[in-house]
């Protein structure tokens, strides 16, 4: 008696043995993989234009500049305008949220008077709204 089963044992149904149903697993593999190939060079002959391709990517670009980077840059224009502008008297409050007089102007900075004999140098671009502009007549 054997140990171990023959391919007859373990499938008596078919007549094949091991190494015919090997066989035939080889082939089905050459097969499939002749038909990938085909259908990779069908593909190849119809590609897309890469300029569609990249039409989302050109989109979405074209999306954030008009929804975030346009309004900031508009913003920011708006900002130095105001900041250009800026007299001497003028009421002015900090991003700190100082509060205070314009009395001297430089380059780079503002004198603010705070209250009585208090005096603060702050850089312009510290000053984010002017409250009360002085009128000029």
């Amino acid at each position: 008696m054997d140990i171990l089963p023959t391919s007859q044992a373990l499938y008596p149904s078919s007549g094949n043995t091991i190494g015919d149903k090997g066989k035939r697993r080889k082939e089905m593999f050459i097969q499939t993989a002749y038909a990938m190939g085909q259908s990779q060079q069908a593909a190849g002959a119809d590609a897309p234009n890469p300029l569609i391709s990249l039409m989302p990517l050109i989109l979405m670009f074209v999306v954030f500049y008009f929804l975030l980077i346009r309004p900031q840059q508009k913003k920011q224009k708006e900002h130095q305008q105001m900041l250009d502008s800026i007299k001497k008297n003028d009421e002015v409050v900090t991003n700190g949220g100082i509060h205070g007089t314009v009395i001297n102007i430089k380059d780079k900075t503002y004198s603010i008077r705070v209250d009585d004999n208090v005096k603060l140098e702050v850089s312009k671009s510290a000053v984010s709204i002017v409250k009360k502009k002085v009128s000029v007549e």
